[in-house]
């Protein structure tokens, strides 16, 4: 969602094609603003256009194509579908829907891995108009001929790059050839790989390119510092620099094992802490995110690719207590925070043998990261490129 104008702009929801009755919606919510993305995305999309959008994470995409693919619809017979690479962001993407399609009568349909195949076949007898979906779950419907995609005609492909990470690709393959080829695409991606230029060109037509930040462009509120910590003196540090901060953190592992004994390690010293990673069952990772909102957790552990869901305002620091394996992964994480126009900050700890790591990912977001010692702890050695 837009965030809630504080500061005098000119940019303005009026003058992009929109129908009056979402623009009274948008009245009502109190957003009447357009960010960047929103401001260059909806007049081309709202004509039907193909498009590329490169933003990063944080940006309002979701309105960015909500607003265009609902109004669309209404001159449309056919369905829109949405294919996303998480649960999470799924219901996100879902819940962002929600709020305009009711003034159409419209429905909306979550196909998801992890929740009854019954429940999702039920809702789509009741005629959604549109469709989010998970690749994985979303071709299961396809095998089991519970859903046609013939009559699919605008396809949004969101975080795109995230998809191919996850190892997606052969199912948007899939995808991609059974929707009619007569259709509206729109393609979001914080980061454009060589593969998803090889999508555009074979599955677009003459898409418009709408880029509000360089591709891999780590978000400019966000205050990022590295530490470097020997591996076995995380947990000490960690300790450390919790009792520095109040507000939410979301912290990241490299891994489901160590998400759980970091949890448990939380849990252990009097944080509440909950974990959110592809083992835990989608009631476990939906109270966990709940809980992470309401402020049931303070902390929520989290493995990169549970991270795509959780669009939390308000998080006032992510904690990379490992590095990603995937350097790209850096900017989706730390882009947690610092959201919808709010200030933010990213720790990454690093041990001695990650300079290569680092170096990397500040090639990738073409800036120095400070490298910063903790008072209480330790004294931080710079690393010299």
């Amino acid at each position: 969602m837009p965030h809630r104008t504080t500061h005098e702009t000119k940019l303005t929801f009026d003058g992009l094609g929109i129908a009056p009755k979402i623009l009274e919606l948008l009245d009502s919510l109190k957003f009447t603003s357009p960010t960047p993305i929103q401001h260059k995305t909806i007049p081309i999309t709202i004509e039907g256009k193909d498009a590329i959008g490169v933003a990063q994470t944080g940006t309002g995409k979701t309105l960015a194509f909500a607003i265009p693919v609902v109004q669309r619809l209404v001159q449309l017979k056919g369905r829109a579908l949405v294919v996303v690479p998480t649960r999470e962001l799924a219901m996100q993407v879902d819940e962002t829907f929600k709020r305009i399609v009711p003034l159409f009568g419209m429905r909306t349909a979550v196909i998801i891995g992890g929740a009854s195949m019954y429940n999702q076949i039920m809702d789509l007898k009741r005629n959604p108009r549109v469709i989010i979906a998970t690749p994985g779950r979303l071709v299961d419907h396809m095998n089991q001929r519970t859903i046609f995609l013939g009559d699919v005609e605008i396809l949004v492909l969101d975080e795109a790059d995230r998809m191919l990470d996850m190892g997606f690709l052969p199912q948007i393959e899939n995808i991609l050839k059974q929707v009619p080829k007569n259709r509206q695409t729109m393609l979001f991606s914080a980061t454009i790989p060589k593969e998803i230029l090889k999508i555009a060109a074979r599955y677009m037509k003459l898409p418009v390119h709408i880029e509000v930040a360089p591709s891999g462009t780590a978000p400019e509120r966000i205050v990022q510092e590295i530490f470097i910590v020997q591996k076995d003196a995380k947990k000490n540090f960690l300790e450390k620099v919790l009792a520095e901060y109040h507000g939410p953190v979301l912290l990241f592992s490299r891994t489901k094992r160590g998400a759980t004994k970091i949890t448990r390690f939380l849990r252990d010293i009097g944080q509440k802490a909950a974990e959110i990673h592809s083992d835990r069952t989608l009631a476990q990772r939906r109270e966990a995110l709940e809980g992470f909102k309401r402020g049931r957790y303070r902390i929520l552990v989290a493995t990169d690719i549970a991270a795509r869901g959780i669009d939390v305002i308000g998080i006032e620091l992510v904690i990379n207590y490992d590095l990603p394996d995937d350097v790209e992964n850096y900017v989706h994480r730390i882009g947690r925070t610092g959201r919808a126009g709010h200030g933010g900050r990213a720790i990454s700890f690093a041990t001695p043998d990650q300079r290569d790591a680092i170096r990397s990912i500040e090639k990738l977001i073409k800036t120095a990261i400070p490298i910063s010692e903790h008072p209480n702890f330790l004294r931080g050695k710079s690393v010299q490129a």
